[in-house]
């Protein structure tokens, strides 16, 4: 094992044939795979355990959803215990292409302060339209709220300042993490070079009274888990970096505003939205049943 060996985490939840074929791209550039499976049916069971078999690679089946955050931790755990010293953390649905882990390194390998580095992040760009992602950067250039997925990070961030936030369940894990790292005075960076294949979430726009939106769609079960979140990282992070999580806070009222107009199911999303108000502000936190 070197310094720079990596073991991918992949989290999988009801994957599809498609979404399987990402785990041999991801295992032919890395030391080490575990794939975290979160309450997918049999069917799709057997059709992951039969990529194990034939790839070789560590599968850790939950039989329910322990939720993103749970299921990484479980992951970089392995991981660790494991020894590798670096994680490489991936959704079931991006895809990357030939030389990404390199890339990926050989940008921690140039930063001027790669020792205060805790995360590492590659570029995300639509599959189908190659339109890259626009990311929020900070006065040092690294970027603000990176996702999750693609992220190379040194196993010892951990040791540092703990695990993804579980009672998030779903929702600002990597936005809490992200602001985590860098309040404990270390650097999230990226790389120009790897690009992360990543569908955005808002695959269609509509347009209204002559005016144009682009809804996001996510479910009444996100609006619930965004809100309460989101509550919860604004009261940690705000007087640490109030005008970043003020830019965040309008860009989420926006968003909950194009939904509540636009989309389908509005009452139920509101009443969610209501819901995770409440539990933010009161912090009942984890998985919320009946949503």
């Amino acid at each position: 094992m070197t310094v720079q060996s990596v073991c991918a985490v992949i989290i999988t939840y009801h994957p599809s044939a498609r979404m399987l074929e990402n785990i041999s791209q991801v295992f032919a550039q890395v030391q080490a795979l575990v794939v975290v499976d979160n309450g997918s049916n049999r069917e799709e069971l057997d059709s992951l355990r039969a990529k194990k078999q034939s790839l070789g690679f560590q599968v850790i089946e939950n039989g329910e959803n322990f939720g993103i955050a749970e299921a990484l931790n479980q992951g970089v755990r392995w991981a660790k215990n494991k020894g590798y010293p670096w994680v490489i953390l991936f959704d079931q649905d991006s895809g990357i292409s030939d030389g990404f882990v390199g890339q990926m390194f050989a940008a921690w390998e140039s930063h001027p302060e790669r020792e205060r580095v805790g995360s590492i992040h590659p570029r995300y760009v639509d599959p189908e339209t190659g339109i890259e992602a626009a990311v929020p950067r900070a006065s040092d250039g690294g970027p603000v709220l990176p996702m999750t997925s693609g992220a190379l990070m040194p196993v010892w961030i951990f040791d540092k300042i703990g695990w993804f936030a579980s009672e998030y369940f779903i929702d600002l894990v990597d936005w809490e993490y992200g602001f985590r790292v860098r309040a404990a005075g270390y650097v999230v960076a990226d790389s120009r070079q790897a690009k992360l294949a990543h569908a955005p979430g808002n695959p269609a726009s509509i347009t209204v009274l002559g005016h144009t939106f682009h809804p996001t769609y996510h479910s009444a079960m996100r609006r619930y888990y965004i809100s309460r979140n989101s509550i919860v990282f604004y009261r940690r992070y705000f007087f640490s970096f109030p005008g970043w999580v003020l830019n965040i806070v309008y860009r989420q009222l926006h968003d909950t505003m194009v939904s509540l107009i636009v989309e389908d199911g509005r009452a139920r999303k509101f009443r969610n939205l209501l819901l995770g108000t409440w539990d933010g502000l009161t912090g009942r936190m984890g998985k919320r049943e009946g949503l």
